[in-house]
């Protein structure tokens, strides 16, 4: 028994938490706590997931369970996109090896140990969908958890493509290679049975000597392609090898002599092929897309990596030499989905960060959307841009509906799902979040950015401050330059009531950046948490009003300011002006947020509130 006794005390510490909200799981949970016996054990974790598999059935698949067998439905919930991959993973890997418990004999005990991993993952996910709160393990129990859930096998079907390497003389080539490595992941993504590693994570591994266990370790998938690229003028070398990280054995490897003009032979040739080695069976429109390329496919990729490039310098001059590269390339390959989705990005861009505050310049993004459309009636390049314009512009349900749209046509798009989990925290939905997020941690789990949108679940969607720490804390580890990561991981540390900490990272800040309005926001905030409101209101800058205009996060941060110093006015407006924009979390602003001390007592507040609960609990889209 004493070798799965941590898996038995998470398993109550989540049972702790039913409380009679689940009386059927809480009933099977507690009998499996209190066994024995492997056969026990393993029968009652059976039983946990049929209670789980039963409700999801009448509830995402919208009728009764009857007698149908559970990996008929949960078939069916992977096929329907109704629950995460990798929880479909766990629930697989516990209906396989739980099989024993119902028909006891023998079999090795020390397979008990990743069902009730399995089970853990699962219930942990099941607790989120249901809308419910657990008790918050410390970040060491989560680095420990999380240690645990490597112990449960990848998918099976399931890829990362690493950055193919450039063999030219040319460095410029770079661009070349890593373009071919996007539109082969762009290939396998439109195959709907296939987790496929997202290309931020898989340029992680660019240039690293990581051995391939220690890849699929880390980014928790079965199988890896790999391969290099030659480019001499129009004449192409490629090699392409797919091996199986969980045996380390190589399944083909494959040599292309081409020109340029047969390259999307080649990547629909790689594709097929895998899919063939995992014996995944290609939809009709699955094969269409394989072979729906343009000529300009893969110079457009190449330009909008460099044009990518550019704009997260986040300089003046970056932005112009971004439109200028994406100019370019309209100009040298004709109208292009993605190059036009580039410049509408960028204008939309200038807007979010706070660079020119102008509607302007989201009716020039709104203008790519036209000309995206007139090439592509379903584009997910257009529903995409539509959804982060109406963001800006403060229609949340707009927002969500074109997100979800281009979300239906690229199903692991993790912009398209990074923005998602977004807007379901600021309408307080944080089940939804939580579902979108963990689609994103699975196709994208080494980019810094996700991790801080997973910080900003946590804190700003279900009000945990100390819980957010560490994945802000993380985002700044893989992306320790970004100055971005660490004004919002300050932002944390001061909510989370560390203000020496908070301190510390700051005033980094403050020594290395001068005219950043997003440093000078975390100092005006920092001044407001120390309680000093005469030189708070001396830091306050016309700039943050005009930027809180445009964005409610920023808002809500004047709101909590002003309301720390006494500024109950001010914070009163503001406050108003946040849920105006979309944000209308009920629990966090009623509950949550300690900064409001000032202001929960003020009719305005309260009527206020009144609102923001109707809003809330009638939010649908």
């Amino acid at each position: 028994m004493a070798i799965w006794t941590s898996e038995i005390k998470e398993l109550e510490r989540l049972c702790e938490s039913l409380k009679g909200q689940l009386p059927e799981l809480e009933k099977e949970l507690g009998h499996l706590i209190k066994a024995d016996d492997e056969n026990v054990i393993l029968l009652y974790s059976r039983r946990c997931l049929e209670v789980i598999i039963t409700d999801l059935c009448e509830c995402e698949l919208k009728r009764p369970r009857k007698t149908e067998p559970l990996k008929g439905i949960i078939d069916k919930l992977n096929r329907e996109e109704k629950v995460p991959s990798h929880i479909i993973a766990s629930m697989h890997g516990l209906n396989e090896l739980s099989t024993f418990g119902t028909h006891p004999k023998d079999f090795d005990p020390r397979q008990v140990k990743p069902v009730l991993n399995n089970l853990g993952i699962i219930l942990i996910w099941y607790l989120r969908y249901k809308g419910l709160k657990f008790e918050v393990k410390s970040e060491h129990e989560e680095t420990k958890y999380e240690a645990r859930q490597q112990t449960v096998s990848p998918p099976e079907k399931s890829i990362i493509v690493l950055p193919f390497e450039n063999m030219s003389s040319d460095p410029e080539q770079e661009y070349f290679s890593d373009g071919l490595t996007e539109e082969i992941i762009t290939d396998l993504s439109h195959i709907s049975d296939l987790l496929v590693i997202s290309r931020s994570s898989s340029m992680t591994f660019k240039g690293a000597k990581a051995t391939i266990k220690e890849i699929t370790d880390k980014v928790h998938v079965r199988y890896v392609l790999e391969g290099s690229v030659r480019k001499a003028g129009n004449n192409l070398r490629i090699i392409a090898q797919l091996i199986d990280g969980m045996t380390d054995t190589h399944l083909w490897a494959e040599k292309y002599e081409e020109t340029l003009d047969n390259i999307f032979y080649v990547q629909q040739k790689i594709s097929s092929l895998i899919a063939n080695s995992l014996q995944i069976k290609l939809t009709t429109e699955e094969k269409k897309k394989l072979k729906d390329h343009s000529a300009g496919d893969l110079l457009a990729t190449e330009c909008w990596f460099r044009a990518k490039q550019e704009i997260h310098k986040y300089t003046p001059e970056s932005f112009s030499r971004a439109n200028n590269i994406l100019e370019n390339g309209l100009k040298e390959n004709g109208d292009n989905e993605l190059l036009l989705w580039g410049l509408g990005y960028l204008n939309w861009f200038y807007v979010n960060m706070g660079i020119y505050l102008d509607d302007a310049y989201l009716q020039k993004a709104e203008s790519y959307v036209e000309k995206i459309f007139s090439l592509n009636k379903e584009s997910c390049y257009g529903y995409q841009l539509q959804g982060l314009i109406a963001y800006k512009r403060g229609d949340t349900k707009k927002s969500i509906y074109f997100t979800q749209k281009a979300l239906e046509i690229e199903p692991n798009n993790p912009e398209a799902l990074d923005h998602l989990v977004w807007m379901y925290a600021d309408t307080g939905k944080t089940h939804k979040s939580y579902e979108y997020l963990e689609r994103l941690l699975t196709v994208d789990p080494l980019t810094s950015h996700n991790h801080c949108v997973k910080g900003f679940v946590f804190l700003w969607g279900e009000g945990n401050f100390e819980k957010s720490l560490p994945a802000f804390h993380r985002a700044c580890e893989l992306d320790p330059q970004n100055i971005g990561w660490q004004i919002v991981y300050a932002y944390a540390l001061l909510m989370a009531k560390q203000l020496e900490k908070a301190q510390e990272v700051i005033s980094s800040l403050e020594k290395d950046q001068t005219d950043n309005i997003l440093v000078d926001l975390i100092i005006f905030a920092r001044n407001a948490f120390l309680k000093d409101r005469q030189i708070t209101l001396l830091s306050l800058k016309d700039g943050f009003l005009k930027f809180a205009e445009w964005d409610e996060m920023i808002s809500l941060i004047l709101v909590q300011s002003f309301a720390l110093i006494g500024e109950n006015e001010k914070a009163l407006y503001w406050l108003e002006y946040t849920v105006s924009r979309g944000f209308i979390n009920y629990p966090y602003l009623s509950e949550y947020d300690y900064t409001f001390e000032n202001i929960r007592g003020e009719e305005r507040f309260k009527k206020l509130m009144e609102r923001v609960k109707y809003e809330w609990e009638n939010f649908e889209v």
